[in-house]
């Protein structure tokens, strides 16, 4: 069994950024550091640590970012992730140029070129064969929000080349029976859709929310706002965009309830882009239900995180669990890394049920 997981990455953004700065952050860890697990839900997740990933493939289509490095693309325009590892070594990894396709919001011409995309000028490489001769193991995908035609995209190539896709964007895939069923008939894993932050909005909401309903709070009314100042907050000002998103995290809530709410009684989204906020990510939270004798109780929360390195700390483990599957020879969509990972699962489970499921799929006790 080979100890390296080769992954590719479809768009060097921040996430991507705050991901490859953390693979080589725990990378650089010395072996009597007292803390090696610090920030990370498992550092050693099936015989796989952090240092067993290897980047072999990359693919962008900003002018800044293609036919660069690696590890100069990640630090390029537009991206505004904190910078928490500066040290990254040189990889042998050039950016490639993917198809464009849906992958950018007409909008966005609008604003300065510092914020925004800078398509380049030259022709998409064959991804199917860049993927073939990288060995990759699994692809993430990191594209912006409503890119569906460039999401059907790379995971066709993924199908055409075996593969395993992580979906990390509210496009649904793993989601969605007749992608999982083409997954399935070629024993490919896939883990999706839309990713949960470690601790994020919609985490915390789910959790308040089960909170709320096992103890006999009977929940009216609940809204979450968002705001954030980085490409992806920018590309979502486009509400055309939205649709999955917003289905997406809903669902991630209502799904913790035995009585879901009516659609006017709760809303759940991106609210606006503040350009200052960069890679923070702020979120206004509020529940208002009813407890005992019928009496009122409400709940506000103010959430504030760096948004790109909240989500890589569960990617990372997503992408140890599809080895996993793929050492195991088990192909499909991976129910119980899904249910705990991705907003947007094809089976919803509250997040202790799931928690407890992963682990089992971890320690070989259940399949998927």
């Amino acid at each position: 069994m080979m100890r390296v997981i080769r992954v590719a990455i479809a768009g060097v953004g921040n996430c991507a950024s705050s991901l490859i700065q953390g693979i080589e952050y725990y990378k650089s860890l010395d072996k009597n550091y007292p803390d090696k697990s610090l920030g990370l839900m498992h550092y050693d997740l099936g015989g796989y640590k952090p240092e067993d990933i290897k980047i072999v493939a990359a693919f962008d289509i900003d002018a800044r970012k293609v036919g660069r490095p690696l590890n100069e693309a990640i630090f390029a325009k537009p991206n505004c992730t904190k910078t928490f590892n500066g040290g990254i070594p040189e990889y042998p990894v050039i950016v490639e140029m993917g198809e464009v396709l849906d992958g950018v919001a007409s909008h966005m011409e609008n604003y300065p070129e510092e914020r925004r995309f800078v398509i380049a000028k030259k022709g998409a490489c064959d991804v199917a064969k860049v993927l073939q001769n990288s060995g990759a193991d699994v692809l993430l995908s990191y594209l912006p929000v409503g890119s569906e035609q460039a999401t059907a995209y790379y995971a066709e190539a993924c199908l055409k080349t075996g593969t395993s896709l992580i979906n990390c964007i509210p496009v649904f895939i793993a989601s969605d029976k007749f992608w999982a069923q083409r997954f399935e008939e070629k024993n490919i894993p896939i883990i999706g859709d839309d990713i949960k932050s470690q601790v994020g909005a919609t985490i915390i909401h789910r959790t308040l929310t089960k909170l709320f309903e096992d103890r006999g709070v009977k929940i009216d009314n609940t809204y979450q706002l968002n705001v954030g100042g980085n490409t992806d907050f920018l590309n979502m000002l486009n509400r055309n965009r939205l649709k999955s998103k917003k289905i997406s995290k809903t669902e991630a809530v209502q799904s913790q309830l035995q009585t879901p709410l009516m659609d006017g009684n709760i809303h759940i989204g991106p609210s606006d882009y503040i350009p200052w906020l960069k890679d923070n990510k702020i979120c206004f939270l509020r529940i208002e239900g009813r407890g005992f004798g019928n009496v009122p109780v409400s709940l506000e929360l103010r959430l504030s995180v760096e948004d790109s390195p909240n989500s890589a700390g569960v990617v990372i483990d997503a992408i140890r669990c599809c080895k996993i599957a793929r050492d195991r020879r088990v192909g499909g969509v991976l129910i119980s890394p899904s249910a705990y990972f991705m907003k947007h699962p094809m089976v919803q489970f509250s997040d202790e049920e799931a928690r407890k499921m992963v682990e089992e799929f971890i320690a070989g006790k259940r399949e998927r």
